[in-house]
């Protein structure tokens, strides 16, 4: 039986299917207009090039592992749920207040706007009753207010409600009843409660939250119909599993009930595959790059940990989901070059996948990334994923002299040379923002690269930050849906503990902690994980009393007693001094919200030797073409290995460019690869 792992990118779809001696990778051309399409076109890829039909190919597979970036898409492109808000009275405003909060950067920027309310002030609807912030009523509440708010949401065609009342993470008695009253009044509309979607303190952050998962929650539902009404309509009985956020694997039905953990899904496969990957090698300290056709993904993963982030904004919302770190910069194969007045630019602007970039031969003019790589003979110069998509040199060469070198008197190959210059530059930073930015060397990581643009740029960028080493498998253009395949479960369920740990009742809390984990216990056991494949672990959001900000604490989920808080305390020092160089033993701490990770453990498929070929290096040489390298002082000629060919074991030293069916790997001068058995090409320097 397979496994395959989907991956719903911005200009292509990936797909990974790994069986006992087999690890296939396919692309086919996202559609933007009808995401669902593109799976079902490279379904009919993979039946291809299996020799058989689709319900042949779906009897063959257990399981479906899913990233989409629909969610994500209905944020960014504005294109989600008419939204309605039912909130306490006289918070009506709370939404487009933010807490006073301007993005950084934009902090004095009068001019800056206002980020798009995802409801608008008119579908905002008060509601009188109050919870007090001990859980008792303090007034009860009016029913006449929702029914009122019902009946602007039924005039204005609301499509979804979120529920956020004052204090009801305490108490939601309120909440619940506003529910009742929806699902009696407008039973076909979507309804996201507070109290459910994230049960802690902090009102902007709840409410915000709230609003975005019911926002997206139709478009994600109607996705997620499709795909599955596919599927078991060719047959397939296996297992759906969808990417969350968080970066574990869940089930349909867990991720319709908490849409918004689809936000960001798509790039939440690459650290669990940096991770894995890293593990083979000895490295449990990653940094993992994926460079696609619209964008770099970064993300850390420290002690096999990557880090999460609660309490943020993504696209201008503000979130409080615990979701993996891993930033989002607008530099991709198909990111835009062009001149501002005079100044050379590369991205945020893509191509996308159409017309995409003007090699491409789709209608698309102007140079991209992937034309300068074209220009610079990093990339072979008349067809790419092994044959199957044909590309026009001489319209790369045309796009970069018409719009960047003749505007700028310089020579075709060095506006190219330019255009790689600064796209690295561009990575070079966000690789910053995640590592020496939070106290972390990157010469201390290994760097896991992916992405069908990024082994291109992998040396480069290594040169640039230090780092001695960069893994690249031969899967890396697929790195997401390959990090699907090897994902393990995971729930979080959260909960608001505010006291003072030295106040804290271990018996208490462990009663509560007992309620978190039997939820996400539960929910793995639903999804087929048996007991021996559970773990657990605790989170504690704390502070020094009087701080505003809070850090986490992990724990692993063993008895709460006296001495387990002392070790609690203690822990929180050690990883206040980690993020700020300094710890206070002597001030008091309070404890905040809690955490529960819930994990279900997945046996990664063995690829040991799936990959390799069976001849001598010799017969993978395809042949030489001249290729730009600062390092040497220009063009020199260059030898081109065929990847498929090149055999288990294999060293080759750069200058060289390795191409495998969908991406490309440049060894830079100075550069030493080595082809390991696990298919993964260990790329190191002397320097």
């Amino acid at each position: 039986m397979y496994r395959l792992g989907i991956d719903s990118g911005g200009t292509f779809t990936d797909f990974v299917l790994s069986g006992e001696d087999t690890l296939n990778v396919y692309k086919t051309p996202s559609t933007p207009s009808d995401p669902s399409q593109a799976v079902r076109d490279g379904l009919e890829l993979v039946a291809d090039d299996l020799d058989t039909d689709i319900a042949g190919l779906l009897s063959s597979i257990d399981i479906i592992i899913h990233g989409t970036t629909v969610a994500t898409n209905a944020i960014i492109e504005h294109t989600g749920a008419k939204t309605g808000l039912i909130c306490t009275a006289g918070h009506e405003d709370s939404l487009e207040i933010r807490l006073g909060h301007k993005e950084d950067g934009h902090r004095y920027d009068m001019e800056y706007p206002m980020a798009e309310m995802l409801v608008p002030r008119y579908l905002r609807m008060p509601v009188r009753g109050r919870i007090l912030s001990d859980g008792s009523e303090y007034e009860p509440l009016h029913e006449d207010d929702v029914y009122k708010a019902i009946e602007r949401f039924k005039h204005e065609g609301v499509e979804a409600v979120a529920v956020s009342l004052v204090w009801s993470f305490a108490n939601p008695e309120h909440e619940r009843r506003v529910v009742e009253i929806i699902e009696e009044e407008l039973p076909d509309v979507y309804t996201s409660v507070s109290s459910t979607v994230l049960p802690q303190v902090r009102e902007y952050t709840r409410t915000s939250t709230t609003v975005v998962n019911a926002y997206v929650k139709p478009t994600l539902d109607n996705y997620v119909e499709q795909v599955d009404e596919y599927l078991h309509e060719h047959g397939f009985d296996g297992q759906i599993r969808y990417i969350q956020a968080n970066g574990g694997i869940g089930s349909s039905e867990s991720l319709r009930a908490r849409p918004a953990y689809a936000i960001n899904s798509g790039p939440a496969g690459g650290p669990a595959a940096g991770l894995h990957l890293g593990r083979q090698f000895g490295s449990e300290d990653v940094i993992t790059i994926d460079m696609g056709g619209t964008s770099f993904d970064v993300s850390l993963t420290r002690d096999g940990s990557t880090e999460i982030r609660k309490d943020f904004d993504l696209m201008r919302y503000r979130m409080g989901l615990p979701m993996l770190q891993v930033e989002t910069i607008g530099a991709g194969g198909g990111s835009i070059a062009q001149l501002d007045r005079g100044v050379l630019k590369v991205g945020p602007e893509s191509a996308g996948a159409d017309p995409g970039p003007a090699c491409y031969d789709r209608g698309g003019t102007r140079p991209t990334t992937t034309d300068a790589l074209v220009v610079l003979g990093y990339l072979n110069q008349t067809e790419l994923l092994g044959g199957r998509m044909a590309i026009d040199a001489d319209a790369s060469w045309r796009a970069v002299a018409e719009h960047i070198a003749d505007e700028s008197n310089l020579d075709t190959e060095t506006a190219a040379a330019g255009i790689l210059e600064i796209v690295n530059k561009t990575m070079v930073d966000g690789i910053r923002q995640v590592s020496i930015e939070k106290g972390h060397d990157p010469r201390d990581f290994t760097m896991v690269c992916g992405g069908g643009a990024g082994p291109a740029h992998a040396t480069g960028l290594a040169d640039e930050l230090g780092i001695g080493r960069v893994l690249v498998p031969k899967t890396a253009s697929v790195l997401c849906a390959y990090g699907e395949v090897v994902s393990d479960y995971k729930h979080n369920t959260l909960a608001s503990y505010p006291s003072a740990i030295t106040d804290v009742d271990p018996e208490d809390l462990e009663a509560v902690f007992a309620s978190l984990e039997a939820e996400g216990v539960e929910q793995l056991r639903t999804e087929g994980i048996s007991d021996e494949d559970i773990s657990l672990k605790r989170v504690f959001e704390m502070r020094y009393q009087n701080q505003i900000k809070e850090c986490e604490v992990e724990m692993p989920a063993t008895e709460i007693t006296d001495e387990w808080l002392s070790e609690l305390r203690e822990a929180f020092d050690r990883r206040h001094e980690e993020l700020y160089t300094y710890a206070e033993p002597e001030t008091a701490v309070d404890l905040i919200n809690i955490e529960s990770v819930a994990y279900g453990k997945v046996t990664p498929p063995d690829v040991e030797g799936v990959l390799s070929a069976d001849n001598e290096l010799s017969d993978a040489k395809s042949g030489t073409r001249d290729a730009y390298f600062e390092r040497a002082g220009g063009f020199v000629e260059t030898t081109v290995y065929d990847g498929s060919l090149v055999p288990s074991g294999a060293e080759i030293d750069g200058p060289a460019i390795i191409e495998e069916d969908t991406t490309t790997i440049v060894v830079n001068p100075g550069w030493h690869a080595r082809l390991d058995e696990v298919g993964v090409y260990e790329l190191t320097t002397g320097n």
